[in-house]
């Protein structure tokens, strides 16, 4: 009786661990991809429409903006980095503690497995087997823990550094964009007009897929990214003219 349900729960949580770690995975790279483009598209903005107020050279706002997309691709991407490493340093601590917990209060643990099961509905003479079961399967009953009374899922060994590169590069594809007019016209007065319209576009666009993709309402979104990015902009120009003047 005990190993059978031992072996039902097992094969739920089995399948409920595949399910997470699928829409963790996915979730955690449409998180890093929206952070860096988001990013990407609006400080180059502002840097390049701020320097266009001060009416400097398409060339000097060029070298500018590459500069500050590369070293925020790096500072974005480290701090992706770091956050991820964080998060599985923090796994590993809890992890410490739970292993170290069986062992020293194993009454107490099996009382919170009681618990937890008990708020599924399981009822007493259903669980009581379950929590046996555990008992004596250490690393199930650990895993059990970590996941029913942490909610923490084995975080992938190479989520970090993932992390750091795809922030980075997104921030990169996004910070190209209001750069690119001042890649093909010479005058700062021309290219900025079309960098503004080249760019609220890709925000519009950024922030519809954004919407989309986080399930909130994607035209409002792409309304909210592309008024957020219209102000900056707006805000970096406006100061450089005043200093200008």
């Amino acid at each position: 009786m005990a190993e059978n349900g031992y072996a039902d729960l097992e094969k739920q949580m089995l399948l409920l661990h595949d399910h997470q770690e699928k829409h963790f995975m996915s979730s955690e790279i449409v998180r890093d991809i929206i952070i860096g483009v988001s990013d990407g598209l609006t400080v180059p903005f502002a840097l390049a429409a701020g320097l266009s107020g001060a009416e400097v050279t398409s060339s000097i706002i060029l070298i500018a903006g590459i500069a500050e997309v590369a070293a925020g691709a790096i500072s974005m991407g480290l701090g992706g980095y770091l956050a991820a490493k964080s998060e599985a340093d923090h796994y590993v601590r809890e992890l410490k503690r739970e292993q170290d917990e069986i062992i020293a209060v194993p009454d107490t643990e099996a009382a919170e497995v009681a618990e937890i099961l008990a708020q599924y509905g399981v009822q007493p003479h259903e669980y009581g087997p379950v929590v046996n079961a555990l008992r004596r399967n250490p690393q199930a009953w650990v895993d059990f823990m970590m996941k029913f009374e942490l909610g923490l899922e084995k975080p992938d060994p190479m989520r970090a550094l993932q992390s750091a590169l795809t922030i980075a590069i997104s921030y990169i594809m996004g910070g190209l964009v209001p750069l690119l007019p001042y890649m093909i016209i010479p005058v700062a007065k021309e290219a900025v007009i079309a960098s503004v319209v080249l760019t609220i576009v890709a925000l519009l666009i950024f922030g519809f897929a954004k919407g989309y993709f986080t399930g909130s309402q994607p035209f409002k979104s792409a309304i909210q990214t592309a008024f957020i990015g219209a102000i900056a902009s707006a805000a970096a120009y406006s100061i450089a003219k005043a200093f200008r003047a």
